[in-house]
Formats: structure tokens, C-alpha cells, sequence
């Protein structure tokens, strides 16, 4: 790529770093060889969270992962960026365009969902397709834009927010996670999820104070590749809701829901996950 590469310095051994044009610091996985799938994580993550893909997946693709700027491993990113969902779309289309690849297959989860979802409008020339899961973000409908979470939702959030700040991080994160999966989510999730979940506590709170955009049925007709929307069956209704109208706002889209998953799906479900997503990369080309 054209971006500066800087040797490993983190424990993973197949951990490496661009420095963007920008001075952002990006650190990134790469795994197997072919046709480049990159991943991009939502909130509370990291690269590590689409270890499940990049295991069998890299059989068949380079799988790409990355860290956005003020997640764990380079929490200040190397530059004076602002937390913001549209500086995480412009520095992933920098990263794409140095890996000089072509266009990529793009993956988004969640938060990561929306800075695809707009790259892909802003950058159509660097994804060939996109994959959204669970995309996150409100929905503007004939023109008015709902609200993107319920008063309740919005408090807790902040209530959230309050105890990471506080350094009560582990109840903060239990009462986020808890709300965007289902109860009980937290204490249920692997060792090594809470663990990246704390390395990352602390963007909460700045992911809250920026709102994602509203989805709007004008923005995604600028979606022109082959697109993949993912749901998991038991996802919280605002997601589910994000998938359905956008299913019908796309142009080239398949819609697949994953039997008895919740938002964490690609965690829960990764067989399921991976073959929709395999079967659909491979089946345009």
C-alpha cells in the first residue's frame, strides 16, 4: 500500500500499522491471500472482533481488519483527529486507496456499518461490494427524519456513558451491550470480548456526543454495488427496521436474517455469517 507500514509493535505477531497521508495510524491484520474483504468493527471494537472471519475466510480471500483512529491498539490514532463517524469514513477510504488492491469488498458491523454504508456512497470506486450487518444509525422516512432512539434508550445510553466515566466501566459497558443484543448479553460473552470491550471503553462516551446520520432512501440510491444486509433475527426492532427499508432503497441488494442471533451475530453465528458472506462475494464474480 502506499501508506507508510510500521513493523509489528503490538503482541500479535501479524499486527501491523499504516501511517496514513493524514497522520492517522491505522492499525490493520491482514490474513490469506486473493480478492481483498475488509472489515470494519462498530462500537466498543476493534480489529480483533472479526478474528471468526478472517480464520476461515482468509481460505478463500485476504482478509483485511482494521482498528479505527481512538480504538485500541493506537487509541490517539498518531494525529489530532476528531472522534467522528464521518473522519472514520474519509481515513478508511485513505487506507483503502493506499492499499492499491482495487476496488475491496467492504464488511461493516453495527456503528462500522454506516461509516461502510457512506463510504461506499462517497468512494464508489474503491468497493466492489458491500456487506452491511445490523447497520446502525436513524431512519428519515418521506422526508422526516425519526428519532434515532427512544427517549429511554437515549437516557440509558447516558447513564452508560456516566459510569465509564466515572470508572465503573464494567456496569457501564454490561448496560450498553445489554441494550443493543439482549439482556443478560455481557456476562454471557466470551473472556476475550470483554476484554476488547474494555480496551475500548472509553470511546463511548465520544461515540454518543456524534450522532450517526439518518439513513435516507436519496443517500442509498448512491449505493451502486452489489450489497449484502444482514440481520440477525433476534437484533433489537431499530436494526431490523434499518435492514428492511434499506432492502427496498438499494438498488442491487439480497436480505438474509440469521436464525436465533442478536446483534453480536457474526460472534454467535460465525458459520452462518461467514458462508452468506462467502457465497455472496464470490457469486458476482
Amino acid at each position: 500500500m502506499n501508506a507508510r507500514i510500521d513493523r509489528p509493535i503490538f503482541a500479535s505477531p501479524d499486527l501491523s500499522v499504516a501511517t496514513l497521508a493524514s497522520g492517522v495510524r491505522m492499525p490493520f491484520v491482514v490474513s490469506g491471500s486473493g480478492a481483498p474483504l475488509v472489515f470494519v468493527h462498530g462500537s466498543l471494537c476493534d480489529y480483533r472482533y472479526w478474528a471468526g472471519q478472517a480464520e476461515v475466510l482468509s481460505k478463500h480471500f485476504s482478509c483485511v481488519s482494521v482498528s479505527l483512529s481512538h480504538y485500541w491498539p493506537v487509541p490517539d490514532g498518531g494525529a489530532e483527529s476528531p472522534f467522528s463517524w464521518s473522519t472514520h469514513v474519509a481515513e478508511l477510504a485513505e487506507f483503502i486507496a493506499g492499499m492499491d488492491a482495487g476496488p475491496v469488498h467492504l464488511v461493516g458491523h453495527s456503528r462500522g456499518g454506516c461509516v461502510a454504508f457512506h463510504l461506499a456512497r462517497q468512494y464508489p470506486a474503491l468497493v466492489k461490494t458491500l456487506t452491511l450487518a445490523d447497520p446502525a444509525g436513524p431512519l428519515q422516512i418521506d422526508g422526516v427524519a425519526e428519532a434515532a432512539l427512544p427517549p429511554a434508550t437515549i437516557a440509558l445510553r447516558g447513564k452508560a456513558a456516566g459510569l465509564i466515566e466515572s470508572g465503573e466501566i464494567e456496569a457501564g459497558l454490561e448496560l450498553f451491550v445489554d441494550s443493543v443484543s439482549m439482556p443478560g448479553i455481557w456476562r454471557r460473552s466470551s473472556a476475550n470480548f470483554r476484554t476488547m470491550a474494555i480496551a475500548n471503553a472509553a470511546t463511548l462516551p465520544m461515540q454518543f456526543r456524534d450522532p450517526l446520520p439518518a439513513f435516507t432512501r436519496i443517500g442509498a440510491t448512491d449505493v451502486k454495488c452489489r450489497t449484502l444486509l444482514i440481520g440477525g433475527e433476534k437484533s433489537p426492532r431499530m436494526y431490523r427496521d434499518n435492514i428492511e427499508k434499506l432492502a427496498g432503497w438499494i438498488g442491487q441488494v439480497d436480505k438474509r436474517s440469521i436464525a436465533g442471533a442478536s446483534h453480536g451475530m457474526n460472534i454467535t453465528h460465525p458459520r452462518t455469517f461467514n458462508r452468506l458472506i462467502g457465497a455472496f462475494v464470490t457469486g458476482g464474480d
